[in-house]
């Protein structure tokens, strides 16, 4: 049988239930893959001018996971699991910090101001939908206006580089932002999923958040610890310029229930504002799309 492949997912967790032993404790045959959520750029580099670049956590997702357990906020794994991509796993999430940041400098001082000016997000992606679900209790419809520009990371150089007038933000990116003096306008805290792959043992699956829920009890009790983990989540570019000591702790994973209320709302939130197209997969049921 293959290795269960582990990916990161620019988190504290894996890499704190790899030093600790909890992985091997619980018996898991596992190794480390690669991981390209923060610090991978769109191909041909950063999306600029007034480029967009329509593909994200849902497109990748439909052409398969790298690893057995994939991460991408709730509300793009509850389409691909709809969408027969894969399964939701309904027995935790997790909660990551978020916010709209704008320079130093920029006009733009209250959540008002963002009236007209282009947010940078990631398509179909968490940035994409918790922006959306920020925005919409403080501006009109017309008056927000969503860029497609890429990862993380790319928005992280888009704002760095002034080619960006705002972006949603999240993670390690989001730290680096603010250690430079960037300002969160707007705060955009969102929901992860998780995504099981198709013939994954249940029982793998149960050890890899067995071995996560150890971790992040460490993670909770002595967080100073674990924070020097985020340089190996950082492109070496950025090592020099920041102080990881004075990040936050980012994700957290929280082991409860993603129920069948927060499935069925969310899948009606986002068929009101048609945020798929119809080929992107029927509503499916809660039983049908979710491990409980």
């Amino acid at each position: 049988m293959a290795k269960f492949r582990i990916q990161t997912h620019g988190r504290l967790q894996e890499w704190v239930a790899e030093e600790k032993g909890y992985f091997a404790d619980e018996g898991l045959d596992y190794e480390f893959v690669d991981n390209t959520l923060m610090n991978d750029h769109v191909a041909g580099g950063p999306v600029a001018g007034p480029t967009e670049y329509r593909s994200g956590a849902f497109e990748t997702m439909a052409t398969g996971n790298a690893c057995e357990v994939g991460s991408a906020c709730h509300w793009a794994v509850n389409q691909a699991a709809a969408a027969s991509h894969g399964k939701m796993w309904g027995h935790a999430y997790s909660v990551t910090p978020s916010g709209i940041y704008v320079a130093p400098d920029s006009p733009v001082r209250r959540p008002a101001d963002l009236a007209g000016v282009p947010v940078g997000v990631g398509y179909h992606s968490g940035s994409h939908f918790s922006a959306l679900a920020a925005l919409e209790p403080i501006l009109e419809p017309d008056q927000i206006k969503l860029v497609y520009k890429g990862g993380p990371q790319d928005r992280l150089t888009g704002l760095l580089e002034g080619d960006l007038e705002a972006a949603n933000m999240f993670g390690n990116p989001m730290y680096v932002l603010e250690q430079k003096g960037f300002r969160k306008v707007v705060d955009t805290t969102f929901m992860i999923g998780f995504i099981v792959e198709d013939e994954v043992p249940q029982e793998d699956v149960v050890k890899y958040f067995r071995a996560l829920q150890r971790a992040q009890r460490d993670i909770d009790a002595e967080p100073e610890r674990f924070k020097h983990y985020f340089l190996k989540e950082l492109p070496a570019e950025y090592h020099d310029q920041v102080d990881v000591r004075g990040f936050g702790v980012g994700e957290r994973v929280v082991f409860e229930p993603y129920t069948r209320e927060v499935y069925e709302a969310t899948r009606k939130w986002m068929e009101a504002k048609a945020l798929f197209d119809d080929g992107d997969g029927a509503p499916a049921v809660y039983e049908d799309a979710v491990l409980v």
